[in-house]
């Protein structure tokens, strides 16, 4: 468990070292073994590590999202909590006629999908942990739209981010999920704003920080070859495959603890690319990886 000292309450910011390549010289082999595993994906990759984007790779492109957005729409909920504008316990009423049917929903399961009232707690969970559709859906009516949440987080400082349509209207139509884009120097920039303390109040960074671990194990990707026990607080994102046989989005951003408790932030992008899943994720599995043994050689050989 990643955790915190520090100002009202034991969480995981207090003495944060966000690791960055000290030198050209290791950046090269780093981006010479990027390259190599990338052109698998038959696709754009693009990667950002470290704090602010310290190594990129195609670091400025825009790359649909997907639910990675689900990261920065629990940003903007807990900011709002913390502004007393929201309440976890607040109960969300939801109908029957409110349940998109044809997408993927564990609450929606559980509930059966009849009519429930539902805590902004459990919605947030189901979103961020469990990239439930549904749940997405109802934190962005209840912020008043994509749109007040892309404000939020272009007021942090992040601009090269656009989250303008919902889960429903990326179903509805393929093209429009590539208006939720952003680049991978941009998610690591927001990563590291969150990993720094900066956005929430230790208990609204302490249950963001939490569900994004509880959700690491459910799709492996950044952690599929990493050493058993590494700590991931993670959001991945996955479309759909086209007629054509190509997949618009295969994601994955979050926060590896290296053994030495050092954070390194990252962010590996897979877009529009003709490979099967397994390959897919195998690129962004091997991607973490090899940045997790540059930057722990790299703090090796420090005397």
């Amino acid at each position: 468990m990643i955790t915190r000292a520090g100002r009202d309450a034991p969480l995981f910011f207090a003495c944060i070292l966000i690791v960055s390549l000290s030198s050209k010289g290791q950046e090269g082999p780093l981006q010479d073994s990027v390259r190599k595993i990338s052109a698998d994906a038959q696709a754009m990759v693009g990667v950002a590590l470290g704090g602010a984007g310290r190594f990129a790779f195609n670091g400025n492109g825009h790359f649909p999202m997907q639910s990675v957005y689900k990261f920065p729409l629990g940003l903007y909920i807990l900011h709002q909590v913390d502004k007393g504008r929201l309440s976890l316990d607040q109960k969300i009423s939801v109908r029957k006629g409110d349940w998109e049917m044809q997408t993927y929903s564990p609450m929606r399961d559980k509930y059966q999908a009849a009519d429930a009232e539902i805590s902004v707690r459990e919605i947030l969970s189901y979103t961020v942990s469990l990239s439930d559709n549904n749940g997405c859906d109802l934190l962005f009516r209840l912020a008043g739209g994509p749109g007040k949440v892309n404000d939020y987080i272009h007021s942090l400082g992040i601009k090269d981010i656009a989250i303008t349509a919902t889960e429903a209207e990326m179903h509805a139509a393929w093209d429009v999920q590539y208006r939720n884009w952003c680049s991978p120097l941009a998610m690591v920039a927001l990563l590291k704003g969150f990993d720094s303390g900066q956005y929430l109040s230790p208990a609204g960074d302490s249950l963001l920080l939490q569900l994004m671990i509880a959700g690491a194990a459910r799709i492996p990707r950044i952690g599929a070859v990493l050493p058993p026990g590494t700590v991931i607080a993670r959001k991945a994102g996955t479309s759909d495959t086209n007629a054509a046989g190509i997949a618009a989005a295969t994601n994955d951003a979050g926060i590896i603890i290296l053994p030495d408790g050092r954070h390194l932030l990252i962010a590996v992008f897979v877009r529009d690319s003709k490979a099967d899943m397994a390959t897919r994720e195998g690129v962004i599995a091997r991607i973490a990886r090899a940045a997790y043994d540059a930057y722990t050689s790299n703090a090796a050989r420090k005397p």
